[in-house]
C-alpha cells in the first residue's frame, strides 16, 4: 500500500468538513510556498527583463526615446503571437476571472490561461504598459495552490479553500503586506468571513511573505515616501479630499469600463497594438506614467511643488491605465491604482501646503491619496486601510486615513452608484459570480464528509429478496439493487411506498441513483435531487477499480440546509 492510498482517504474526509484542522492548515502553508516561489519566478522574470535596458526597476524616463515608444509595441506583438499560439479562447485573465472560478469552478484555474497570465504579464510589465503585477499574482497564485488540490484529489470545497491561500501568498509575495492580502481575499475575491478559511488563508499569507523576504527585496516604494503626523486642523479637509478621490475613482471605473465595452468587437491583436502605440505616445511625451506605480512615486516625492506637472501624470496615468487594462493588455489594476492615488494626494497637498507654508505633509497626503482610490476603485474599504497602514508602517495615518476612506468610499458607491471595478469587469464579461443560497452553503461540505458506508447491495435480486432486505433493514439502512446488463448496470434505490400499496400495487418504490465523484460536494447532490426532494446518489472513487464509496441521501442535504438559515 502506497503513501496516497494509506493516508489520502483520512486526509481528503477530514478536509471535506468545513471545520479548521491542522491537516488544512499544513496544506495551505504547502499551497503558499507553491504560490509564492511562483511570484517569485514572475518578478525574477520582470527583473531581469529590466535589467536589460533600464538603469533601475521600473525606471523609463532614463531610456532613449526611440527603444521607450518601441517596447509596448514589441510587448503587444510578442503577447498576440502568444495568443494565436494559446488560443483566443483561454484569454481570460486577471482578477475578475479568479473571482469567477472561485464562485463556479472552486478555484480551479485552466494552465492555458495561466500560460497567458505568466509571460504576458511579464511582457506587459517589462514594456512599460501601466498595469499592476498584483492581478498576475492572483492569477498565478490560485493556480499554484490549486493545483496541488487537484493533484492530490480533495474535495473541491478544499481546493476552493487553497485558491483563495494561493491568492494571499501570491499577493503577500508581490507586496510584502500579509495582513492586507489575507482581507483582500476575503473582502474581494471570496467575499465572505469563514473562521475555518480564514486561518489556512492567513498562514498561506504568513509563508508567502516570509519566503518572499528572503528571496527579493521587499522593501515597496511607498515605504520611501516621508510621512509626518497631520494637525487637527486637517481634518475637515481630508473629507473633501476624499469626496474628490471618490469622484475621480468613478471617473476611472466609468472611464475603463466605457473603453471596454467601445472596443469590445475589435480583434485583440488590434486592441492591443492600440494600446501599445497610446502607451508609446503618451509615455514619449510623459515618460513619468509608464509603468505600475514606481515611477509616479519617484516623481511625486521628487517634484511635489510641481503641481503643472503633477496634474500632467495624474491625467497621462488614467489615460495609459485605462488604454491598456480596457483594451485588454494582461495586468492588474492595483498598481496603478496605487500610482494615480499618490498622484491625486500630491496634486489635493497643494492648498494645505500653501496655508502652512511648507511641503512637508505631501507625503501623508499622497499615502493617504493611494488608501482613498483604492477602497473607492475596488469597494474594499478595510483592505485599503490595512494596506496602507503596511505599506507605511506608520500608525499615525490610521485616524486619518479612516476619514479619506469613508468619504470616497461613501461618495463613489451612494452619489454615483458605482460598483466594484471588479464586478463591473465580470459583469461585461458575462462572467457569473454569484452562488445561489443553497449552493452557497452546500458548495462548503464535501460529500466524503457525509458519505454513509452502512447499506444493503443487491445483485439482481427477486422481489421476494428486495422485500426481505427492507424488512431487515429498517428506517436506518437503505437497500440497493444492482441489475446487471450485456454492457451496463443500473443502480436502484428500493424503498417501501404507504400510497402505492393502499391501491394494491407494489408496495416497493424504485429510484434511480445517480453517481458522483468523491470529489464533489453536498451543492451537486443538491443539483441532482433537488427537484424531487428525495432519493440518494453513490459516491464513486476511480482510483480503485471506480470502488463504490457510500450513499448520500437527501435527507442529509435537507438537514444540511435546515441548519444553515433555514434555507429549504
Amino acid at each position: 500500500m502506497n503513501w496516497k492510498q494509506r493516508w489520502l482517504p483520512a486526509l481528503r474526509r477530514r478536509v471535506a468538513l468545513p471545520i479548521t484542522s491542522l491537516q488544512l492548515c499544513l496544506l495551505a502553508v504547502v499551497g503558499g510556498m507553491l504560490a509564492a516561489l511562483l511570484i517569485i519566478l514572475f518578478r525574477w522574470s520582470i527583473l531581469g527583463m529590466q535589467r536589460l535596458y533600464l538603469i533601475a526597476a521600473d525606471d523609463f524616463t532614463s531610456l532613449d526615446s526611440t527603444i521607450r515608444a518601441g517596447l509596448p509595441l514589441a510587448a503587444a506583438l510578442f503577447i498576440t503571437v502568444l495568443c494565436l499560439l494559446i488560443g483566443l479562447r483561454h484569454y481570460r485573465l486577471g482578477i475578475p476571472f479568479v473571482i469567477h472560478r472561485i464562485k463556479l469552478r472552486y478555484g480551479m484555474m485552466p494552465w492555458r490561461n495561466t500560460i497567458h497570465q505568466f509571460f504576458g504579464g511579464v511582457a506587459a510589465l517589462s514594456a512599460g504598459f501601466s498595469v499592476g503585477r498584483e492581478g498576475p499574482s492572483v492569477h498565478l497564485g490560485a493556480f499554484g495552490a490549486s493545483t496541488l488540490g487537484s493533484y492530490l484529489k480533495l474535495p473541491y470545497n478544499a481546493i476552493r479553500i487553497l485558491a483563495g491561500c494561493g491568492i494571499a501568498a501570491g499577493i503577500s509575495a508581490s507586496f510584502n503586506t500579509p495582513l492586507a492580502a489575507v482581507l483582500f481575499v476575503m473582502e474581494v475575491v471570496l467575499r465572505e468571513y469563514r473562521i475555518h478559511v480564514f486561518v489556512p488563508i492567513m498562514l498561506a499569507s504568513t509563508t508567502g511573505a516570509l519566503l518572499t523576504r528572503n528571496l527579493l527585496p521587499t522593501e515597496h516604494d511607498v515605504t520611501t515616501i516621508p510621512i509626518i503626523s497631520l494637525n487637527n486642523w486637517h481634518l475637515p479637509y481630508l473629507i473633501l479630499m476624499g469626496i474628490a478621490l471618490g469622484v475621480i475613482a468613478t471617473f476611472f471605473n466609468k472611464s475603463l469600463m466605457r473603453t471596454m465595452r467601445t472596443f469590445q468587437r475589435w480583434h485583440l491583436s488590434l486592441r492591443l497594438t492600440l494600446a501599445a502605440v497610446i502607451t508609446a505616445a503618451v509615455g514619449y511625451l510623459v515618460p513619468q506614467a509608464l509603468g505600475a506605480e514606481t515611477g509616479v512615486i519617484h516623481s511625486a516625492m521628487s517634484q511635489p511643488d510641481v503641481v503643472g506637472l503633477m496634474l500632467l501624470i495624474l491625467l497621462a496615468k488614467i489615460v495609459l491605465t485605462v488604454a491598456a487594462l480596457g483594451l485588454g493588455v494582461p495586468g492588474g489594476i492595483v498598481g496603478p491604482v496605487f500610482g494615480i492615488g499618490v498622484l491625486a494626494g500630491t496634486v489635493l497637498a497643494f492648498l494645505p501646503s500653501l496655508i502652512a507654508g511648507d511641503t512637508s505633509t505631501v507625503g501623508t497626503y499622497a499615502v493617504l491619496g493611494m488608501a482613498g482610490m483604492l477602497a473607492a476603485t475596488i469597494h474594499a474599504p478595510l483592505a485599503a486601510l490595512v494596506t496602507v497602514m503596511e505599506l507605511a508602517g506608520n500608525p499615525e495615518l490610521v485616524v486619518p486615513a479612516m476619514l479619506v476612506i469613508t468619504a470616497s468610499y461613501i461618495t463613489a458607491v451612494q452619489f454615483f452608484q458605482t460598483k466594484s471595478i471588479f464586478l463591473l469587469q465580470l459583469d461585461f464579461l458575462q462572467l457569473p459570480y454569484k452562488l445561489a443560497p443553497a449552493d452557497d452553503v452546500l458548495q462548503k461540505v464535501g460529500v466524503l464528509a457525509m458519505v454513509q458506508k452502512e447499506y444493503t447491495l443487491l445483485d439482481n435480486p427477486s422481489d421476494a429478496l428486495i422485500l426481505q432486505a427492507l424488512d431487515e433493514a429498517g428506517t436506518d439502512k437503505c437497500v440497493v439493487v444492482r441489475r446487471q446488463y450485456a454492457v451496463d448496470q443500473l443502480l436502484e434505490l428500493a424503498s417501501y411506498d404507504v400510497s402505492l400499496s393502499m391501491s394494491g400495487e407494489s408496495v416497493v418504490r424504485y429510484q434511480p441513483i445517480h453517481t458522483l465523484h468523491f470529489q464533489a460536494t453536498m451543492a451537486e447532490v443538491f443539483e441532482i435531487l433537488g427537484e424531487q426532494r428525495d432519493g440518494a446518489v453513490m459516491i464513486m472513487s476511480d482510483e480503485v477499480d471506480n470502488q463504490a464509496l457510500g450513499l448520500v441521501r437527501w435527507e442529509q442535504v435537507r438537514q444540511l440546509l435546515m441548519r444553515q438559515n433555514n434555507l429549504l
